[in-house]
This record gives C-alpha cells, sequence and structure tokens, in this order.
C-alpha cells in the first residue's frame, strides 16, 4: 500500500482488482449481510406460502416461467421471485468484496426504499393498519417490511461513500507524493525537473487519452443505455394506451404504485401498477447514466436487465401456450405487441451478454480509493 493524492493504491503484485479497497471492508460486510438476510426472509415467505399451497414443488418451479402452471395463489409473485435470486447473489457478492456489486446493491436499496415508503404510505389508511394487528400473519409482514427499510437504509449510508477511481481513470492533475514515501520525485517536481521514483522517471500521461480497453467499454455502456432508454420509452406508450382503453384515470394508477393500503389486503406482493412505474424509473435512470458511459452501474445493469429478462421470458412462455403469437398478425396491435415483445427478449438478452462479457473488461491497472482533489467516476 502506497499513498497518491490523498487516497491509498494497491500496488502489490498479485493483488485483486475487481475486489474492494480494504478501507471499504466494513462497508460491503455490513451491506452484504443485510442483503443476504432480506433475501432468506423472501426465501422463507416463498417457501410458506408453497407449503400452504395445494401444490407440489415440481408445480412451482414449473410455474416460475409459466404462469398458467401455478394451480393456487402465492405469497409472493414472480417480480418477488426475481428480486429474491437477486438479493441473494448481490448480497453473497457484497460479502466477497466485489466491486462490482456495489452499484448492484445500491439499486437494490433503493427499490428496497421505495417499496417501504409505499407501505408507509398505506399505514395512513386505518383499516389497512388494522390489518397489521388482525391478520395472523401481520406481525411477521410488518417485521418482513421493516427488515426491508433498514436493508435499504443501512446499503445506501454505507455504500455511497465507498467510492473507488476506476481503473482507466487518468490521473489528478494535481499530484504530488508525499515526502517522506517519494523524497526523489518532490524534490524533482520542486525543482522543475521531471519526477521520479526509485529513479524511475515518472511518466506524466495524457488526460485526454483513452485506451481501447476504455473506449469499448464505453460504447458497450451506451449500448446498454440506448437498449433501456428504448425499452422505457415502449413500457410508457403501452401503459398510455391501456390506461386509455380501461378508462381509467391516471391519478388513480399512480396512486396504486404510490400507496400501499389500495390493494387493501397485507400482500408483499409488489402492485402491477408500482412494478410498472418502478421499472420506467429504473430504466431511465440507468439508461441515461450508462448512456454516459460510467462503468460503475455495470453491476446494476446486470441485475436489472436478468430480472427484466425473466419476467420477459415467462410473459413469451404464457402467449405461447395461448396461442397468441398464430393469431396476433391478424391485428395491428397484436403485431406491434409482438414486436415489442420481441424487442424486449432481444434487448434484455443483450445487456445481460454486454453486462458479463469481455467487453467491460477486467478491472486492471492501479486501485485506489478516492481522495482529496481526485474526482469521481459516480
Amino acid at each position: 500500500m502506497v499513498m497518491q493524492d490523498g487516497g491509498t493504491v494497491d500496488v502489490r503484485p498479485g493483488s485483486d482488482p475487481g475486489r474492494a479497497a480494504p478501507e471499504h471492508s466494513g462497508a460491503y460486510l455490513a451491506s452484504g449481510l443485510c442483503l443476504v438476510l432480506y433475501g432468506a426472509a423472501l426465501l422463507a415467505w416463498t417457501v410458506y406460502g408453497l407449503g400452504q399451497a395445494d401444490t407440489t414443488a415440481w408445480d412451482f418451479v414449473e410455474g416460475l416461467f409459466n404462469p398458467g402452471a401455478t394451480p393456487a395463489p402465492q405469497v409472493l409473485g414472480p417480480y418477488e421471485w426475481a428480486f429474491t435470486v437477486a438479493f441473494l447473489a448481490v448480497g453473497g457478492l457484497t460479502l466477497a468484496q466485489r466491486r462490482t456489486a456495489r452499484s448492484a446493491a445500491l439499486l437494490c436499496a433503493f427499490l428496497l426504499l421505495a417499496v417501504s415508503l409505499r407501505e408507509g404510505v398505506g399505514l395512513f389508511n386505518t383499516a389497512y393498519r388494522d390489518q397489521y394487528s388482525n391478520d395472523p400473519l401481520g406481525g411477521w409482514a410488518l417485521a418482513t417490511r421493516g427488515l426491508g427499510l433498514v436493508t435499504a437504509l443501512v446499503v445506501l449510508a454505507v455504500l455511497r461513500s465507498a467510492t473507488e477511481r476506476p481503473a482507466d481513470a487518468p490521473p489528478s492533475s494535481q499530484p504530488l507524493p508525499h515526502s517522506r514515501l517519494f523524497p526523489q520525485a518532490l524534490d524533482s517536481a520542486q525543482a522543475g525537473g521531471t519526477p521520479m521514483r526509485g529513479g524511475t522517471p515518472i511518466r506524466k500521461e495524457d488526460p485526454d487519452a483513452v485506451s481501447p480497453m476504455s473506449a469499448r467499454r464505453r460504447r458497450h455502456s451506451r449500448i446498454c443505455g440506448v437498449l433501456f432508454l428504448i425499452t422505457a420509452a415502449v413500457r410508457v406508450i403501452w401503459t398510455v394506451r391501456d390506461l386509455s382503453s380501461l378508462r381509467m384515470p391516471t391519478t388513480r394508477y399512480l396512486r396504486g404504485a404510490v400507496d400501499g393500503s389500495v390493494l387493501g389486503t397485507l400482500d408483499l406482493s409488489a402492485s402491477a401498477e408500482f412494478t410498472t412505474v418502478s421499472s420506467v424509473l429504473v430504466l431511465v435512470i440507468l439508461g441515461v447514466i450508462a448512456l454516459r458511459g460510467r462503468r460503475d452501474v455495470r453491476g446494476a445493469l446486470l441485475v436489472f436487465a436478468a430480472v427484466e429478462l425473466y419476467l420477459t421470458v415467462r410473459t413469451v412462455v404464457l402467449l405461447t401456450i395461448t396461442d397468441f403469437f398464430s393469431l396476433s398478425s391478424e391485428t395491428t396491435e397484436g403485431t406491434l405487441s409482438m414486436a415489442t415483445t420481441a424487442y424486449a427478449l432481444a434487448a434484455m438478452t443483450s445487456v445481460v451478454v454486454l453486462a458479463t462479457g469481455r467487453g467491460y473488461g477486467p478491472y486492471g491497472g492501479v486501485r485506489g480509493a478516492l481522495g482529496p482533489g481526485v474526482p469521481s467516476s459516480e
């Protein structure tokens, strides 16, 4: 370890550049533990629902991908099933202190906070609030909601500040090595000469230079951003069309997205309004950030694209078993629906491939935590 620009830089041979800096170890461990605990709580609810329903484990597995295969309603829905896996996977990677998991953990935390705020709005309804005391499982449901809120607050509090300089970031414009660590470099710089380190000149890199790996990474990131933004636009168009055909007031629809008491039951599964609005917001926010070529959202892109891909696959299976594809060509609306479903399937698959492939490249080069004067990539 050496000091550079007020932050630590790991220059040990063979060190893992994909691992978080040591000073962020506590933040990663606390976040990972909370995410794993919440994922385990959702998994427990899933197992409980499976035990209460008149169904077998195989029927449940089939129902994960075939919406028509589950004979009885479950405690959680497909949205929660997907994020149960996401919470456990991201929590495990965060416990392993993988830098890629940071943006994914923050995404999970923001979604959990949104769910908690929606439930908080619903608790202002007296009838809905009384269900927590009248329902035999009300206490457990409230405890799960509380755990979700604690998880969101802990992850957001500790991981937001656990920023690190990306491997391909240019060096700071105002670095002077610590005099006790590199006295030759300091003396040479003060004398107007070339900075030296151990008798070797320190090369001053061009901050405008972009490595081939960095250029490819940014190009792939922008592709993911464009795909996310197009998906969000398509979803908004179809939602507006559905509201118009059902003649549902927009205010009523939005209330279902932000008020947990609208359904009138203590469902741990999110409403269709909430999943639609939240997915559009995530697609837009991540799409804009990815369009700017930010590598630190790779984990978030991968997690959300995987969740969207799973939900799209369920939709494709449902359309297949209902013979929708053979009948869709008879109307313009059916053709557009089939085209947008095919696009969503291709787009989310592309994002998963780009986010997990070598296009983003390994975390190479010198790893360092941000110090004073070093611009953040966040």
